[in-house]
């Protein structure tokens, strides 16, 4: 488990297409008391491509999980949202790893 940030861990920190990892979010909105968190991954390093938002999974009080595959090189980027479109996303810089074939 890799805590990249105090408010979600990454397990395992994803590096080859394919791969599949668990992010769990515990973050502001979830402290917050949202009553849903989304997910959000995409790819490259300018606009991001293949976006997608996963729902995510109630596994605490405070606590959300998604299982997530790698399906594309290069730089795989991710945040999150709740349901009133408030945003956890590193002070608009999201948080990202370089994933290889």
């Amino acid at each position: 488990m890799y805590n990249l940030h105090p408010g979600f861990t990454i397990s395992p920190v994803p590096s080859k297409v394919g791969e599949k990892c668990k992010i769990r979010y515990h973050g502001l909105l979830a402290t917050s008391g949202a009553d849903q968190v989304w997910l959000r991954t995409g790819y490259g390093t300018g606009p991001w491509q293949n976006i997608y938002d996963y729902r995510m999974n109630k596994v605490g009080p405070n606590e959300w999980e998604q299982t997530v595959e790698i399906t594309r090189e290069g730089q795989f980027n991710f945040c999150f949202k709740d349901s009133a479109n408030n945003w956890d996303n590193n002070n608009g810089l999201n948080w990202s790893y370089t994933i290889r074939r």
